[in-house]
């Protein structure tokens, strides 16, 4: 299931619609009702205004009401369509989200932190650092433990790693883009793989019309998300 964007059709709704109710520059149908009356009002009686004039102001008069209420009735089916996306986004939760890349991109002589997801429990495994040749640069443990003792097996999830930023010979990594996998042991003996950048969606928000998804510790734009699966 692909997912596209998102809270901004509600914003852009709404202010359709304000522009709608403060937009002054033209005449509204009361303001138009209100001139015809006064017209018939002061209309010299040895002269009454033409019937047939009449009739032609109060088709116009009924057009633009027909007009007024159709922008109302596009406004307030643009508001809900984009609440039924955010919905849509909401059903995403518990789904994987793939943001399309598995680098980092990493400062020669810094650390660099990330988090990997792992859809199995893990009896064992690495993270391994490429650089954009293929080319192995670095080798992560997976460290066994948890809130600080040793276990047999860590159970599916997120999980932080930091890279001390050192090459296979602990030499300091240039500085440049690197990419970020993972291959595992699960407890029934069986290897699996996973990498950098697919992460399941905990949690929506909507902040200031634009929609945000929870990967991981961080809340990323939905506009970031690659695919939804």
């Amino acid at each position: 299931m692909a997912i596209t964007a998102t809270g901004e059709n509600a914003a852009t709704a709404k202010a359709a619609a304000a522009t709608v109710a403060k937009d002054k520059s033209a005449l509204g149908k009361d303001d138009f009702m209100k001139l015809l009356l006064v017209e018939l009002q002061y209309q010299d009686p040895t002269e009454p205004m033409d019937s047939e004039k009449i009739l032609t102001q109060t088709s116009q008069l009924a057009g633009l009401e027909s007009a007024e209420n159709t922008n109302k009735a596009l406004a307030e089916l643009a508001a809900s369509l984009g609440n039924t996306q955010q919905f849509s986004t909401i059903s995403a939760i518990g789904k994987r989200a793939d943001l399309g890349s598995d680098a980092i991109a990493h400062d020669q002589g810094s650390k660099s932190e990330f988090e990997v997801y792992f859809p199995e429990d893990i009896k064992n495994g690495t993270v391994e650092l490429t650089d954009n040749d293929g080319k192995k640069v670095a080798t992560i443990n997976i460290e066994m433990k948890e809130n600080g003792e040793a276990v047999d097996k860590l159970n599916a999830g997120v999980y932080k790693f930091a890279w001390d930023g050192l090459d296979q010979n602990g030499h300091n990594a240039a500085s440049g883009v690197y990419h970020v996998n993972s291959t595992y042991v699960d407890p029934s003996g069986n290897k699996q793989t996973t990498r950098l950048g697919a992460y399941p969606i905990e949690s929506v928000r909507f902040e200031k019309g634009e929609t945000l998804v929870k990967l991981g510790s961080s809340y990323v734009p939905l506009s970031n998300v690659l695919e939804v699966y």
